[in-house]
This record gives C-alpha cells, structure tokens and sequence, in this order.
C-alpha cells in the first residue's frame, strides 16, 4: 500500500476547507497546507487537521506556492485540492482501494475533476487532472496561471471524481492581471500560457485581442491537440462579436482538422446553421454531436452529448414540417434531463401538437 501528502494552497477559505480536509483525511496519510495571506480564521482550521500548516508570501505565482508544499512532502505520492473540492464518501472509498490495489510501477494517475452539475447535480463539466503523483523532482508544478504537473513515466486513468464545489465568488481579474503582469515584464508565453491569456481575455469580453492571442497559439507547431480544438471553438465566438459571421465558421471548420471531432464542436457547427436557417445541414451536425464517442481527454460537457442536440433536434424538424421526429427529440431531450428548464418548458408545446396529431 502506498502513502499519500495532501498538499494544498489556501487563502481566506473558512467556509469550505473544513468541509475538504474532512472528505479526504482517512485516505490520505499526510496533509501540508501553505497559507498564501489568509486574514480570516483558514489557518485555524487547518490546525484542526494537520501541524504542518506554512505562511507563503504571494507572488503571482500558483505553481510557486503549490510547489513549496510539495517540497514538504513525505509520503510516496503526492495529491492536490482546491479548498472549495470536495471527494464523495464513494469516491475516496476509490481511493483507498487504489491505494491497496495498484501496481507500483504508476507515476501519475488522473482523476476525474466535476466542476458543473445539472438540475438533477451530476456532473455535466469534466476533464482529467494529475491528480496522484509520484513524490519526488518531476513532481512540480508550472506555470504562474492554471499550474500543471506534466505527466510523466506511467500514467493510469481512474474514475474517481474530485468534485469542485464553489460557494463564494473567486476575485474574476486575478488570473487576468497576472498575465499582463507576465507580458509587461517582457516574459515569453509558451503554448500553454498563450492559450489561457487568451482565454481570460475571452472570458472578460476582450473578443479583438482574445481572437489575436488565439489565433496566435493556433499558429504554434506545438500545444496540446484538444486546447487546440477548444482554441477553435472561442475564436469563433470572438469572430461572432465582432460581426464576422463566415470567420466564426471558417474557425469551426479548421477544428476539424485536430482530429474526430468533439460533440461540442459539432454542436456549434450544427448551430451556426440553425442561425442561418439552414434546417438539414444544422440536422446533420447535431446528429453527429448524438453519435460522437465520449471524449476519453480533454474537457466534456456532458449537455453537448445529448440534451443540447436532442433540444435543437427538436427546433430542425418542427421547422422540416416533421412533427414525429420533433416530438421524439422533445422525449430525447426529456431523458437525458427531465428537470432541464429549456425542456419543461416545451413541454406544454409538444403535449398541445401531440393531441392535435
């Protein structure tokens, strides 16, 4: 059996590191907390837990701070949460089967991060992160920004979901400021870097240098092939805002080029031609997001793989003039959410055309 550090990073978060340290302290065998200027009762409660709780001066850096707890640890692996994650009783019983059960050759396992829940609270916004990894020199994090352990030696995927459960707004310029920081300083992005500015950008509505940044990470011969896709998919939005309609479809289409592609692109095909009213084409894209395999990395939004096409399925052949296939995509869309708000209130429509029928 192997032992694992719990090594996290925390700054004024009283009201959910309490509930983190209690979901995970029976599998874990050591915890380190580095405080980066908390100025409520965080460090308190972390006392409660653990002994090895250090002050970390705040730099602009997560993987500075991040990194000096992991320097601290002891234990065979090392493991990372937020103070707003939370582990499922169920899933840190995973855990600790891991924890008996797997081979000692495994240097990095990725876990499964929630981080949106539908009406019904499952999980509809996932992708892998390292969330288990060997203890020692390559065990460190990169980047000032949405820090990283480059995965290394043998990597095994599990699924066991770390659930991200937020109850407090984070400070939304923070990460933003830091890279203009970094860009100010005359500091080279990488490939990595470059497509989160662009993204923080995107996210503040910045559409005209978001789409420069973008299209500027699209242009390096390296980068992960599935922010590739993503890339492609926000560059097209940017193109949107700024009028130009056939760009934002140019950029859809060049996501074709980085592999199968995803449901949440062909959903966004499927509705670049619902807009134009181009009923069977949009038909085509969405059946394509229907019969798209679930992805094995990257981001998944689950809405993408059946609520949202079944939805606009719906919307295609009513305009078709074929009201069976409408109404079977309104049930669809009804099985894969019967709490979904856009559903329900169809519901009244599809009861009224069924009568008439």
């Amino acid at each position: 059996m192997f032992t694992i550090s719990l090594c996290m990073i925390v700054r004024d978060e009283e009201g959910t590191l309490r509930r983190c340290l209690d979901s995970v302290k029976e599998v874990v065998d050591e915890i380190i907390i580095v405080d980066t200027g908390s100025r409520d009762h965080t460090a308190e409660i972390a006392r409660e837990f653990t002994e090895k709780v250090y002050e970390f001066q705040w730099i602009d850096d997560f993987s500075a701070a991040r990194n000096y707890g992991l320097e601290r640890a002891t234990q065979d692996y090392c493991m990372w949460l937020d103070a707003d994650d939370v582990l499922k009783p169920e899933e840190a019983e995973k855990i600790q089967r891991l924890k008996e059960e797997m081979p000692v050759d495994v240097d990095v396992v990725m876990m499964k991060y929630a981080i949106a829940f539908d009406e019904w609270d499952r999980p509809t916004f996932t992708y892998y992160r390292e969330r288990l990894v060997r203890n020692g020199d390559r065990c460190r994090f990169a980047g000032r920004v949405h820090e990283a352990i480059t995965p290394f030696g043998t990597v095994k995927y599990e699924e066991i979901y770390v659930e991200h459960r937020k109850v407090k707004a984070s400070d939304s310029n923070r990460n933003l400021r830091i890279y203009e920081r970094m860009v100010r300083e005359g500091e080279i992005l990488g490939p990595r870097e470059t497509y989160y500015y662009g993204r923080e950008l995107y996210d503040h509505g910045r559409w005209r240098k978001a789409g420069r940044m973008l299209r500027e990470f699209l242009r390096m011969p390296s980068g992960w092939e599935e922010d590739k896709k993503e890339a492609c998919r926000l560059l097209a939005v940017c193109y949107y805002k700024q009028g130009h309609r056939e760009k934002g479809l140019h950029s859809l289409l060049r996501g074709l080029a980085y592999g199968a592609p995803r449901p949440e692109l062909c959903c966004d095909l499927g509705g670049w031609f619902l807009e134009e009213q181009m009923w069977e084409t949009a038909v085509y894209w969405y059946e394509q997001a229907l019969q798209a395999p679930r992805p094995e990395k990257g981001f998944c939004r689950e809405n993408s793989r059946g609520y949202l096409p079944c939805l606009q399925l719906c919307v295609c052949w009513y305009r078709l003039g074929n009201y069976d296939k409408a109404l079977y995509y309104h049930k669809e869309a009804g099985r894969w959410n019967p709490r979904g708000k856009e559903y329900l209130r169809n519901v009244p429509f599809f009861e009224n055309l069924a009568y008439c029928k």
